[in-house]
């Protein structure tokens, strides 16, 4: 996904080392000394601290022994330009918002990454001149919140732009050299095959750069699969390519690959359970995988009701759960057993005392901030829209603002 840091007690610092991973050792901005072992930063979930109806970081913590969070998305402003914004609305500058959560993190022991780019909005790599522009836009965010770790979520449209990818892959090269020890994950699109014709490309031009980042990692689903069993052909398919664009055996290949799936049912209607969760899990720790995640934490609870009415949302997962289920395959992928004890359902949502906004209208244009109702909830336009329903796509125009 993306303050000050507890140092770790040291039964913490033993379960670390137990992960078999190193710490990173930095100062930062924050005044934090003490990384977690990239093993966190590999298992780290996505999290929107300021959409979705974020859940409380802390409460996550304290349920499931989890430490590291991924923070969701850092854009190119809304209107245009090379600085770096959440969301593209907020400039990371003036954020007080996500640093207050980063540092309720830090205080309990855990760490953030930052993830930059995602599916919807403008990227920096599409606005940013060249490379060195680009990384000193995202040193911004790395000086800013003292980060150890940083995503490069690179998928459509931008990965179908050549030069947005050179910019974004030379940045990520730039970063990896001036900050020593920088975890740095790269994310793109999973097919059947391993990832398609434009993830192939971002990797050729990882290897024209002499770029290798601790992983590159598939998402493998919007994309016709069917539980865990087509997850790991695609992984094992993406290990092949690996290994044919930079020449590495199979062992290398997988010490640099990663998977982010996604939990509950999927924007296409995909449904993925516990018990895939489960298999992936096993497959990434039996051929030692650099990296294990999902999207997201904001959808790591029950809905109401539990299969959402057959549709996708930000905020809930749509299957059968309790909450944080799917975080603790994060805390076994780290190393950690997540605590025991019996699980308590999910409770019933209580009826909100939120007045709902003037209903949606499809006849109607909406542009960036606007609110409406629809189906009980209220939304807010992320950008100009007209005609398209609210909460039919995670990735639409529209944000979930709760029952109304």
């Amino acid at each position: 996904m993306r303050p000050l840091r507890a140092c770790l007690g040291a039964a913490a610092a033993v379960t670390l080392a137990a992960a078999g991973t190193t710490a990173l050792v930095a100062s930062n901005a924050s005044g934090a000394t003490t990384a977690l072992s990239n093993r966190w930063y590999a298992a780290a979930p996505y999290l929107m601290p300021l959409d979705n109806n974020p859940p409380n970081a802390a409460t996550i913590m304290d349920a499931t022994g989890l430490k590291a969070f991924q923070l969701a998305f850092v854009l190119a402003p809304n209107g245009g330009g090379c600085s770096p914004t959440w969301g593209g609305t907020a400039a990371v500058s003036s954020d007080t918002a996500v640093q207050s959560v980063i540092n309720t993190i830090r205080s309990k022991g855990g760490d953030v990454s930052v993830s930059i780019g995602g599916y919807g909005g403008t990227k920096l790599g599409q606005t940013c001149a060249d490379p060195a522009s680009t990384a000193a836009a995202y040193q911004q965010v790395v000086t800013k919140y003292g980060l150890h770790a940083i995503d490069f979520d690179l998928e459509e449209p931008e990965y179908e732009n050549t030069a947005a990818i050179k910019n974004e892959i030379g940045a990520a090269k730039i970063l990896q050299q001036n900050n020593p020890g920088l975890y740095v994950s790269v994310t793109t699109a999973g097919t059947a095959d391993g990832t398609g014709w434009f993830g192939k490309q971002m990797l050729l031009e990882a290897k024209s750069q002499g770029f290798t980042p601790n992983n590159f990692s598939i998402m493998p689903f919007d994309g016709g699969f069917s539980g865990a069993a087509a997850q790991t052909i695609a992984l094992t398919n993406f290990n092949s390519i690996l290994q044919s664009t930079f020449g590495w055996d199979q062992a290398t290949a997988y010490a640099h690959e990663g998977f982010s799936g996604m939990n509950g049912r999927s924007d296409s209607g995909e449904y993925f359970s516990q018990a895939d969760f489960q298999t992936v899990l096993d497959y990434a720790t039996n051929h030692h995988m650099d990296r294990f995640t999902f999207w997201s934490l904001n959808r790591d609870r029950q809905c109401s009701p539990p299969d959402n009415n057959g549709t996708t949302s930000g905020t809930c997962s749509s299957v059968a759960q309790n909450d944080w289920d799917f975080a603790k395959y994060s805390v076994k992928f780290a190393g950690v057993t997540p605590p025991t004890g019996t699980p308590t359902p999910t409770p019933t949502p209580t009826p909100s005392s939120t007045a709902c906004k003037t209903a949606w209208s499809s006849a109607a244009v909406y542009t960036a901030g606007n609110e409406v109702s629809y189906s009980g909830h209220n939304w807010k336009a992320k950008w100009w829209t007209q005609n398209e329903v609210p909460g039919a796509s995670e990735w639409g125009p529209w944000q979930d603002e709760g029952a109304c």
